[in-house]
């Protein structure tokens, strides 16, 4: 059975707040919602036009509020980009930070990725060094906590499959996963199929995101990662990669959440997304 859900990201653009997410969430029947992680005080969602979660925010208090709707938490994104310097300081604690308040609100899976670009100055063995000394303290945690981490192609190494091969075997352990994206891939001018079916094994959270006819021509191979689809999910060409690498985790057994990325518009291009997913997938 394909489980579904979404990310929040999909109202940055019309300054929702999460509340406001979960309602949706509720109105078209979808059990599972993901967001961002904010480890610290933000005046656009203090005022309540960011659709993210704070990690100053009461876990128990949101479990109890999302319990009384039916909608969990698919995964907690703490994508800080770990490649970077500070990715052994501000990042570890970030994706820390994200992983006690995750065990509290009840949710299984943490989302991390690396930076656009490789460090300057920095030569790629140094940084999968910085990475693998990340990871196995990250990694240590998470066994603790029960918390998978995943790593999302998003990034410069992560979008390269040499690279995200390595991390993936940093650590012996249950607890380091992958979160595919099927857009970033994309973009990045890999081939989304055989990007997934390299490490369908170790795939356990799918994000679904389409691109645009007119961005692939524009960006593809120069950029590592889109936000969210511009265009309705069905509607890019990248459709027929998303119809393909789901059927074949569904053949392999994958038992986890497509949460979908796509630009809301307040709703109707996410709503369109949702139906063609339910329609074309389901």
């Amino acid at each position: 059975m394909v489980q579904l859900g979404f990310h929040t990201d999909a109202f940055n653009s019309s300054y929702w707040n999460f509340s406001q997410c979960l309602e949706w969430a509720h109105r078209n029947n979808l059990r599972f919602i993901e967001c961002g992680s904010i480890d610290g005080v933000s005046w656009i969602h203090g005022l309540g036009y960011q659709p993210h979660i704070a990690l100053w925010e009461d876990p128990l208090a949101l479990r109890k509020k999302m319990e009384s709707l039916n909608i969990e938490f698919s995964q907690i994104d703490a994508a800080f980009p770990l490649s970077v310097p500070e990715g052994a300081t501000l990042g570890v604690e970030y994706v820390l930070h994200t992983m006690r308040w995750a065990k509290l609100v009840g949710c299984e899976y943490i989302d991390t990725t690396d930076d656009r670009h490789r460090p300057e100055g920095a030569t790629d063995r140094e940084v999968m060094d910085h990475l693998r000394r990340i990871y196995r303290q990250l990694v240590k945690a998470a066994e603790f906590y029960g918390i998978t981490i995943n790593i999302e192609p998003h990034g410069y190494y992560t979008t390269k499959p040499e690279f995200m091969a390595e991390m993936l075997g940093f650590c012996d352990s249950p607890f380091l996963c992958m979160n595919m994206d099927t857009g970033n891939t994309f973009i990045a001018g890999q081939d989304p199929v055989d990007f997934a079916a390299q490490f369908r094994h170790r795939i356990s959270h799918v994000h679904i995101k389409d691109v645009s006819e007119s961005l692939a021509a524009s960006s593809r191979g120069d950029l590592t990662g889109i936000a969210v689809s511009h265009c309705a999910i069905g509607d890019g060409v990248n459709a027929d990669n998303i119809r393909r690498v789901v059927a074949m985790l569904r053949v392999g057994g994958f038992n986890g959440v497509f949460s979908l990325e796509c630009e809301g518009a307040g709703g109707p291009m996410i709503e369109r997304s949702l139906n063609w997913v339910r329609t074309t997938l389901c």
